[in-house]
């Protein structure tokens, strides 16, 4: 058999039918110029998930890990993929047709290594979690920084830096995408479309716990690459220890005045000054987006997500002091 050109390398944990349209959607693909590996890489699903894989023609790996993650199953799917390119995707994701036939006209320039296109969710009308997290998605193409769970990768590069840090639980792409950097690769977001996303999120215990999660990601990535020459995240945890500290002064300033002055005034000023900042937040983001409750969602959401993202900052350290390993936070 001919040697493939792209290894797809699935992964995913209790994704049910989530997981069977997203094989369905890579064997829709058009033709991009070469043959197609499939390889789904479990993590300990009970809900059948690795047989209906299997069922629909993917190479079925199942990593059993103490503490599982994606970047357990990333490397344990591009190891074993044979393609010089791979493609990632997570399991609750559809794959644009065209996506690849431009992702790879992208890769024809030799220094670049990484390619990802837009990531959109597919029911954002589903809960106002879906609208609002549907904007997060939305970057500016060109040279970027970074790139997510989605993306188009050199499986020699891939050799060269290792792989994904096992010992991340969250933030691995970004963190990969550094150290990529350092060999002197690029990592190029392109204008077109790349996967359709079910965030399925109903709750504000999900949209919480998420939030925690990308708070844990922005510690321990920033610390980990403070002292190289792509410091990622570094102010960024920094903005969000400031911008949280901002958010509680401001209501513990008004709620100190309405016991001292004994009139509720200054809680009418702090709501004007909290609204004053989400409008703004809102106005900033309007080139994602042009409808404007979705903006102004979205601009409440900017500020909302500091406080778990604080503690997410929070809780890394916690857990470092103590040295303790900080167990998978899982949001669906």
């Amino acid at each position: 058999m001919s040697q493939p050109l792209i290894s797809v390398v699935v992964i995913g944990r209790n994704e049910g039918q989530r997981l069977a349209a997203c094989l369905a959607s890579i064997k829709a693909i058009n033709n991009p110029g070469g043959e197609v590996e499939l390889i789904y890489v479990d993590s300990n699903s009970h809900d059948g998930s690795p047989e209906l894989a299997k069922q629909l023609g993917a190479t079925v790996l199942c990593v059993k890990p103490e503490r599982p993650s994606a970047a357990i199953g990333r490397n344990a799917g591009w190891r074993a993929a044979t393609a010089p390119f791979v493609l990632f995707l997570d399991g609750d994701t559809l794959l644009h047709p065209e996506f690849l036939q431009h992702a790879l006209t992208a890769m024809a320039d030799e220094s670049i290594a990484v390619v990802w296109g837009h990531r959109r969710e597919t029911y954002p009308e589903h809960s106002l979690y879906n609208r609002v997290l549907d904007l997060d998605w939305i970057y500016p193409p060109g040279i970027t920084e970074f790139c997510g769970g989605d993306a188009l990768m050199r499986r020699d590069v891939l050799v060269a830096v290792d792989g994904f840090s096992e010992d991340l639980i969250a933030g691995e792409e970004p963190e990969l995408c550094q150290r990529i950097r350092a060999t002197g690769k690029f990592i190029l977001h392109i204008d077109q479309p790349m996967t359709r996303h079910d965030l399925a999120m109903t709750t504000f215990k999900a949209y919480w716990k998420r939030a925690l999660r990308a708070g844990h990601a922005y510690a321990e990535v920033s610390q980990r690459m403070k002292n190289t020459a792509f410091p990622l995240w570094l102010q960024d945890s920094k903005r969000n220890a400031i911008h949280t500290a901002v958010l509680i002064t401001m209501a513990i300033g008004a709620i100190a005045l309405v016991w001292l002055l004994g009139d509720w005034l200054p809680l009418l000023g702090l709501l004007l000054a909290y609204s004053f900042l989400c409008l703004r937040s809102a106005y900033k983001a309007r080139w994602k987006c042009r409808q404007p409750l979705t903006l102004l969602l979205y601009g409440v959401h900017s500020h909302c997500q500091q406080l778990p993202i604080a503690f997410g900052q929070l809780g890394y350290w916690y857990k470092r002091l103590r040295n303790q390993r900080q167990a998978l936070i899982e949001y669906k």
